[in-house]
């Protein structure tokens, strides 16, 4: 399946490599559409590529790291 999604990254985040970690953790490839952070938020819109089951866990991670989750777009390839 490949997904758009939109993130929401809280400031207290600032410090951490939330994508990389995806990408090296989780069985997906990601391509970072348009993204933007300072110090006190950050945003970005990505497209993510995987099994069902795998994107499920990487939404998972990213709610538990307090990042707000935003579904966009779903092509079941």
């Amino acid at each position: 399946m490949i997904m758009s999604i939109g993130l929401t990254f809280p400031g207290a985040l600032q410090d951490e490599s939330i994508i990389c970690y995806i990408c090296k953790k989780f069985d997906v490839n990601l391509n970072i559409i348009e993204a933007s952070f300072s110090m006190e938020a950050g945003w970005s819109i990505l497209q993510i590529e995987g099994q069902e089951e795998e994107v499920k866990r990487v939404f998972d991670y990213l709610t538990g790291k307090g990042v707000k989750v935003q579904q966009i777009q779903i092509d079941k390839k």
